[in-house]
């Protein structure tokens, strides 16, 4: 990747092993498009209605912005079931999975197919 990848926490303390996680991710969408040059990934906490007390966890939003020649891929991964991104782990594997479908359709588009 010609620039860095950025990575923001917005409601939620910085962490190296979200971080590290979030760059593996990066370096593996590289192996689909080498065209990429610029990464940002935001990780949110929105934190629930306190009223709301049956839900126990909160839910992570991510954010993938990727640039590449002549576009910009964007995700935004908002969760419509919260439950099911109350785990970071599950909120990254998703939203990096539908950044790597686009960049597929990307690389696709290029090559003229």
């Amino acid at each position: 990747m010609q620039n860095s990848v950025q990575i923001a926490f917005h409601g939620i303390d910085h962490s190296d092993a979200v971080e590290t996680r979030i760059r593996d991710k990066v370096a593996k969408l590289e192996q689909f498009c080498d065209r990429i040059t610029g990464c940002r990934v935001t990780v949110e906490m929105h934190h629930r209605n306190t009223s709301n007390l049956h839900h126990k966890g909160e839910p992570y939003h991510i954010n993938i912005d990727i640039s590449v020649p002549g576009e910009k891929i964007v995700v935004k991964r908002a969760p419509k079931d919260a439950h099911v991104h109350e785990d970071i782990g599950v909120a990254l594997r998703d939203a990096f999975s539908i950044a790597e479908r686009q960049l597929k359709d990307y690389t696709r588009k290029q090559r003229g197919e």
